[in-house]
């Protein structure tokens, strides 16, 4: 196997949602890693795996809402921990949960979790992320049967069950997340998240106490029906991924659905909101 690979630079403005929608597409082609950049974001594909017309169909390089420039080079032996190194810094939420690389020292936080940062989105690094394990830190969630949609590097599956939650699914749709959520919930010695490859279709019969979504506005909008159809009486639906402005369109949704607003967090622009159907 070639150990040559082809670095994408992407400069993007605006950087968020920027970065995630362009890699969310990157996710698509044969790209095995990303790290983000001061202004933008790196992707990295195997040389024997790209081709010339390879972004011909990346539909946010052509979106008049962003301002996306690139160049392109070619690397020999790309060594990903010290790219990863070079990226990927440790954070702290509230001083109780700490979340790491494996290259990084432990702590003494209550929760401490360590998440292999093939990218930097969902590692607790984004306003969004961060929320949430906020949200989770301040709630009793031991025994709640727990659902983690769109999970990403599954960090807030793995935190649930830290905190007693279980047992717990974890969903993605992205093949990449999918088998990175597997990976990080082994690494974190996790033994009640189930991980799998999918949308909401999945969730047809299932039933919870606990429904963590971390997506994006539409996608939330979208799905809003088939999560609250999942949850008992008396479940929380922790909600983000979505700006201050979108606040009306997501509670018109959730209050038509019968649930209940108890509180908001926000971080600079995006926001995160807690339900409960009583």
């Amino acid at each position: 196997m070639s150990n040559t690979y082809i670095g994408y630079h992407f400069k993007v403005e605006p950087k968020d949602p920027g970065c995630e929608i362009l890699v969310a597409e990157l996710g698509e082609k044969p790209f095995e890693s990303f790290t983000e950049s001061d202004d933008g974001v790196i992707g990295y594909i195997q040389k024997q795996h790209w081709k010339s017309d390879i972004l011909s169909d990346i539909h946010i390089l052509n979106s008049e809402e962003f301002e996306i420039s690139y160049h392109f080079e070619e690397i020999e032996q790309v060594n990903w921990n010290e790219e990863w190194e070079k990226n990927f810094e440790p954070i702290d939420v509230g001083g109780k949960c700490h979340v790491r690389a494996p290259f990084h020292p432990k702590t003494d936080a209550e929760y401490d979790i360590v998440i292999e940062p093939k990218m930097s989105f969902g590692t607790g690094h984004h306003e969004t992320t961060h929320m949430m394990i906020q949200h989770l830190l301040d709630m009793e969630v031991r025994g709640m049967k727990t659902l983690d949609m769109g999970c990403g590097t599954a960090i807030l599956a793995i935190l649930a069950e830290m905190k007693g939650a279980q047992p717990i699914d974890a969903i993605d749709i992205d093949n990449w997340c999918y088998l990175n959520s597997i990976e990080n919930a082994e690494r974190n010695n996790c033994r009640h998240i189930n991980v799998y490859e999918g949308d909401a279709t999945l969730l047809a019969g299932k039933k919870y106490d606990l429904i963590i979504a971390n997506i994006n506005r539409n996608i939330l909008l979208a799905d809003m029906d088939a999560y609250v159809s999942t949850m008992n009486s008396g479940a929380i639906l922790l909600l983000s991924g979505f700006y201050d402005e979108d606040i009306p369109y997501i509670d018109d949704a959730c209050t038509k659905l019968g649930l209940t607003f108890v509180n908001k967090l926000q971080r600079n622009k995006w926001v995160s909101l807690k339900y409960v159907l009583k």
